[in-house]
């Protein structure tokens, strides 16, 4: 081989020769929007070297300390039953709004940015889509899949009461990332099954517990025979809210298990066991009562259970993981509003949702509406659900097709570009140690992930999610830059964060440094070194052949 100079540093330690790690790939959200996910393109990569005095902040990773693997951030999809319903007809509901960009050219264009999962693609990767079954309190009116009373056999039971372009829509999110994920959720059952004889408010009548269960998995294999694998399901949406002006259902945790445990055994017997049930599926403040009964009572039929942000705080997921450590939690609805600040949202976002919500164990990061228009609509007639100036999605679709994106989407599409697969069909990222210290530690508020490889040659994805929060923002406004070493196996870099959000990762291999001469995975092809996360050109370290 000839000589030739490669982009990593060659170390030497006692053993042998073995690589070190480099930063090469930044994406940045800045409180003052001169950054909107923007990726830094560096020329040079950031190295980590031997370790010096640390920074104003010291992030330290930890990566033997190994949490969840995380399944992916997304949104809802809502829409409305299939009769009388053309798309010329604008701003009905989310798959309307989506579909509306397709007649200004924007409709891939908008696909391909929300959820491409390409590496090094401009685009979030987003995979997780969870879908209303029925009505909620984002349709043009109430329906559900069987509105004929006392149909317990279930013959008008109606797939296509989901119209056919929700299910175009899936394919061609599905076009741009196969990893996606659907989650199933019912706001209420036909109203027939309940003793206010409407979906909207009132309790579910526990004589229909097995017939509800044979309606969740009809609605399942609808799904299925429409070409879609159902990832989860759950049984109740909000199932301790009652709201009239809207559809929404009470039942006890002993009910709610009743009917997962009844659905657990129709999904298995359906060829359908991998099917998750997730249970509650509502607010924070309640984490320690109804999810901890119900995994008590019930738990051989649940994966886990679901929490929104509504009531209580993020740090009561805990809660829940202590009592039940084995049972996954996912986080799966909270709301922007129009009207609220920008950067506040952002702070709140990361600290409590995309963040926090996977550092108090969580899989999952979703918000609730994917689209809606300029006034928060479509939403459901008379429903006081999102009052006042209306909520607010991650894309805002007009009238002509334009859109623009929210605060709610930039700051999830930071968190999940840290942890989409690195390989196509591969593993998502996992959660590892972190902490965070200095005289400026308090700035920061870190998350840290390993992605795993298809092959066991490859080097390891690890990143980290910052925000820098330190905007003065109580004594005026003074946003401060803090720099800050990042520590990885007794090696640092160093970076100097801007107030906003940053997405950066590097490789390594699965434990320590890498003895190329005792690994032959790592070998020399045309002068550039494979094997590894990325390919080499040029930092002055000559390898003779």
């Amino acid at each position: 081989m000839h000589s030739k100079t490669l982009s990593l540093i060659v170390l030497i330690y006692a053993g042998g020769l073995c690589v070190a790690q480099q930063i090469w790939d930044i994406w940045q959200t800045t409180w003052d929007r001169s950054k909107l996910f923007t990726s830094l393109g560096l020329s040079s990569p950031i190295n980590f070297a031997n370790p010096g005095p640390i920074g104003d902040a010291d992030i330290v990773i930890k990566d033997g300390t190994k949490y969840q693997s995380i399944a992916g951030f997304g949104a809802s999809l809502t829409f409305e039953q299939s009769e009388g319903m053309h798309f010329s007809n604008f701003a009905r509901d989310t798959v309307h709004l989506v579909y509306q960009s397709k007649n200004s050219g924007n409709y891939n264009k908008l696909l391909n940015y929300l959820f491409n999962p390409g590496y090094g693609e401009n685009a979030a990767g987003l995979n997780f889509i969870r879908i209303p079954i029925g009505a909620s309190d984002f349709s043009a009116s109430q329906y559900s899949l069987d509105d004929t009373s006392g149909d317990t056999s279930f013959n008008n039971f109606n797939i296509n009461k989901i119209p056919s372009n929700v299910f175009s829509v899936l394919r061609d999110i599905k076009s741009y990332n196969s990893n996606l994920k659907l989650q199933l959720v019912p706001w209420s059952p036909p109203g027939w099954m309940k003793d206010s004889g409407t979906m909207n408010g009132g309790a579910f009548k526990t004589q229909y517990v097995t017939q509800y269960a044979t309606y969740l998995l009809k609605a399942v294999q609808g799904f299925q025979n429409q070409g879609f694998s159902v990832y989860a399901i759950s049984v109740q949406n909000e199932p301790q809210n009652s709201n009239p002006t809207y559809p929404t259902c009470t039942m006890s945790s002993d009910t709610e298990g009743r009917i997962a445990t009844a659905l657990r055994s129709l999904l298995n017997s359906n060829g359908l066991s991998g099917v998750k049930i997730i249970g509650y599926e509502h607010n924070w403040d309640n984490a320690g009562s109804y999810p901890i009964q119900l995994m008590n009572n019930y738990g051989d039929a649940f994966a886990g259970v679901g929490f929104h942000c509504y009531a209580g705080s993020v740090a009561n997921q805990d809660t829940f993981h202590n009592a039940h450590p084995s049972k996954a939690i996912f986080f799966t609805e909270c709301s922007g509003t129009f009207g609220s600040d920008w950067w506040s949202d952002l702070k709140w976002y990361m600290d409590n949702l995309w963040i926090g919500s996977l550092e108090h164990y969580s899989q999952s990061g979703l918000m609730w509406n994917l689209a809606l228009d300029g006034s928060g609509n479509p939403k459901y007639p008379g429903t006081n659900s999102c009052g006042g100036p209306g909520c607010r999605a991650l894309v805002t679709i007009n009238s002509d097709g334009s859109y623009s994106l929210n605060q709610e989407f930039y700051s999830m599409a930071q968190a999940s570009k840290a942890i989409i697969p690195k390989d196509p069909g591969g593993p998502f990222g996992q959660r590892i140690g972190v902490s965070v210290g200095g005289s400026l530690g308090w700035a920061l508020r870190v998350g840290a992930y390993v992605t795993q490889r298809t092959s066991s040659a490859e080097w390891l994805q690890y990143s980290i999610v910052v925000l820098n929060w330190y905007d003065n923002a109580s004594s005026g406004w003074n946003p401060k830059p803090v720099t800050t070493t990042i520590e990885f196996r007794g090696m640092q870099a160093k970076y100097t964060f801007p107030v906003g959000i940053t997405t950066l990762w590097w490789f390594a291999p699965a434990t320590g440094a890498v003895d190329i001469s005792a690994n032959p995975e790592l070998r020399f092809k045309n002068g550039t070194m494979t094997g590894m996360g990325r390919n080499a050109t040029d930092t002055g370290i000559k390898v003779e052949g």
